[in-house]
């Protein structure tokens, strides 16, 4: 009862101006809290993971939050006890004079190591377990990674010749279950390559290569993207993981390491015209592997663009009119692109492409599957 009126008494006491802003604080924390439920549905998402990595990570950061969550709810206790034990009582009163107390200097020295400690060992265990992968051999798949501004490409074994190699750009395909051992590779400037619901960000910076590992628990469409900036076009550096299940990732590996199938459409013959042309200058930046002349390596590889479910890094839908609405003005949709810096036909007017060149552009395009 003593205990119950000498609380009563100390709130009594506390004026607004520490009560208000204490009030303030706790009810912005628990609202934070209430918020996680709704934020683990957005796309990119920390708080709704389908790997080890990203849940190694949400467990870390779940217990670094419960130890904020007792550090403030701890100090809050003591700053209004001490509001109350050491309040003026009258005009005339000295209150106690205090000139040390080795037991409460050692206690406030010894329990913030106690509670660093306990963040600072989990956080370094679950550092290392997350840098080393727990398979290198040929069970996993390696997946080399480059980042460029601002269009990702991926590298993979092919799957019948130990020394070539698959480029496919802006879609990572993976098989579920299976650890993914990643190089990280950048030839301009530092990107961050990250995949929310799958494993934290690691940077790629240019000469000095890192590694990471992955694994997807589930099927599904995973959205990634650069988490460092690195120019104009950063937030509209994009890309997307398709995990699927070993026999799809099979399949889908063998399609992507056969040449562009060869078009006897019209439109579409004229489109490869162009295309290979030294007026629009398309093959001087892109690859399609099968073209005796489109073997460009500054922009990505359009070997088999019209089997990606988005173009422009992940930006817009890979359809007929976004295609047009790209080739047309890529600055419009993606400014600071270099297609709209460097391409001779966005630059030079005696090269512009006409309506019907666009046209039979797209038509070629969106051949090769």
């Amino acid at each position: 009862m003593n205990l119950k009126n000498s609380l009563k008494k100390m709130l009594s006491m506390l004026s607004t101006r520490v009560f208000l802003p204490l009030t303030l604080l706790t009810t912005t924390l628990l609202t934070s809290i209430s918020c996680i439920p709704t934020i683990s549905t957005n796309p990119q998402s920390t708080f709704d993971t389908y790997g080890p990595v990203a849940e190694s990570q949400l467990v870390l950061f779940y217990w670094i939050l419960g130890a904020a969550i007792f550090v403030f709810v701890a100090m809050t206790f003591i700053l209004l006890y001490t509001v109350y034990k050491f309040r003026r009582k009258s005009d005339d009163e000295i209150p106690e004079q205090i000139h040390g107390n080795k037991k409460l200097e050692i206690a406030w020295t010894i329990l913030p190591c106690l509670i660093l400690a306990a963040i600072a060992v989990p956080t370094v265990l679950t550092i290392f377990d997350n840098t080393n992968s727990p398979d290198t051999s040929s069970n996993s798949v390696t997946v080399d990674v480059y980042a460029h501004q601002w269009f990702w490409e991926f590298k993979y074994n092919h799957p019948s010749n130990e020394t070539e190699k698959i480029t496919v750009a802006n879609e990572m395909h993976i098989p579920v279950g299976k650890v993914i051992n990643i190089n990280l590779y950048s030839d301009d400037v530092i990107h961050s390559f990250w995949i929310p619901k799958l494993a934290g960000k690691v940077d790629l910076m240019p000469g000095n290569n890192n590694t990471m590992w992955l694994q997807a628990d589930k099927e599904g469409v995973y959205l990634g993207q650069c988490a460092e900036f690195c120019g104009v076009a950063h937030a509209l550096m994009k890309f997307r993981v398709i995990a699927e299940s070993q026999e799809d990732f099979e399949k889908w590996l063998l399609a992507q390491s056969t040449e562009a199938i060869e078009t006897i459409e019209p439109q579409a013959l004229e489109g490869k015209e162009i295309f290979e042309s030294r007026d629009a200058g398309c093959w001087s930046c892109h690859t399609i592997r099968g073209s005796s002349r489109s073997k460009g390596k500054t922009g990505p590889d359009l070997t088999h663009i019209a089997s990606r479910s988005h173009i422009a890094a992940g930006v817009i839908e890979n359809n007929q009119q976004n295609m047009t609405k790209w080739i047309e003005n890529p600055n419009s949709i993606k400014p600071g692109t270099l297609m709209s810096t460097n391409g001779q036909v966005y630059n030079d007017p005696d090269k512009k492409l006409t309506g019907p060149e666009i046209s039979a552009l797209v038509a070629y395009l969106r051949t090769l599957k």
